[in-house]
């Protein structure tokens, strides 16, 4: 290549730039069929349906799929749940008067993608046999062998987590209306530093059109199994807390429905991080600490988070 002799940089011909303008203006002349048509600038594009949102997922909950599903969460699962996370499970009694037969609702937060393996083993039989995971679409659907892995081993279902569609709400009010069970993160994404957030009105829109329960759900631990970023997990312990299940009133507000789960799951939270009776107490008085942790600055936050994680690993109970 000639380079210029004021400067020792190259002097770049223009052939190449003029081969790929060429080009360009070639495409830009192929007809319509060959090449989409044109749109008048005076009309609305059409939407673009978030990706995986339209893949079906009907073959996923056939008994040979439902067979399969269940040989792997009884083991392979099970076990990695056990290896890497370690799990308590607290406050399977206060499902006993969840019906053994009908759908329910398991509203948990969300801290780390190692959740819904751990949910999937922790939720107790006969409920966990008949699980379907809400999953975001654009993350757990990018593509069909993607999509399929979903839907075979966690019972996935793609969701737009972005905004509340048709096509996100009809299939899941039908599954649930069915007898079956679905996992759910209010909150619409993993908690970006070890803190929760605000939970969305989606699961009362959802309990309320099919007529089922819901079971707040907390679960905490899993962002130091597999921290957010992380490609690989790595062992930590775990916590999994049901809370009793209720049935939200036809006449409240979806989002108060959503602050009460949130409430519910808080509650449980510092039931975890204290014991059962000073967290009773808060709740009585109101004064349970929030999911998404107080308004400070951030290296406080982490602070804080530290010790709660180390509050929440100590035993609560003496051993009898």
């Amino acid at each position: 290549m000639a380079r210029d002799a004021g400067t020792a940089r190259p002097i770049r011909h223009l052939s190449a730039r003029a081969g790929r303008w060429s080009a360009t203006r070639a495409w830009r002349r192929v007809p319509f069929p060959y090449r989409a048509p044109s749109r008048p600038m005076t009309i609305e594009p059409a939407p673009v349906p978030a990706r995986g949102v339209d893949m079906d997922t009907e073959w996923a909950r056939r008994p040979l799929a439902r067979g399969t599903r269940r040989v792997l969460t009884d083991t392979v699962w099970r076990g990695l749940a056990a290896y890497y996370a370690r799990p308590e499970v607290l406050g399977t009694d206060r499902l006993a008067d969840l019906d053994e037969d009908g759908g329910a609702i398991f509203a948990s937060n969300h801290f780390s993608h190692a959740d819904t393996t751990l949910l999937l083993t922790a939720i107790p039989a006969p409920w966990r046999h008949r699980l379907f995971v809400a999953a975001a679409a654009d993350y757990f659907f990018p593509n069909r062998i993607a999509g399929t892995f979903s839907a075979l081993g966690i019972g996935a279902v793609p969701i737009e987590r972005t905004r509340i569609s048709k096509k996100s709400i009809e299939l899941p009010i039908e599954l649930l209306r069915d007898g079956w069970c679905q996992v759910i993160y209010p909150e619409g994404g993993r908690s970006p530093d070890g803190w929760g957030g605000e939970f969305r009105p989606g699961v009362s829109l959802l309990a309320k059109a099919a007529g089922v329960p819901i079971v707040p759900t907390y679960v905490v631990g899993t962002d130091q199994v597999l921290p957010r970023g992380a490609s690989w997990p790595k062992r930590a312990t775990t916590t999994v807390v049901f809370g009793r299940p209720f049935h939200p009133e036809a006449d409240t507000d979806h989002r108060d429905v959503a602050a009460r789960v949130e409430a519910e799951v808080a509650a449980l939270a510092d039931e975890v991080s204290s014991d059962w009776w000073q967290a009773r107490r808060r709740a009585h008085r109101a004064e349970t600490p929030g999911l998404s942790g107080p308004p400070v600055s951030p290296w406080r936050r982490n602070w804080l988070l530290e010790d709660r994680r180390r509050h929440s690993s100590r035993p609560r109970w003496p051993q009898v």
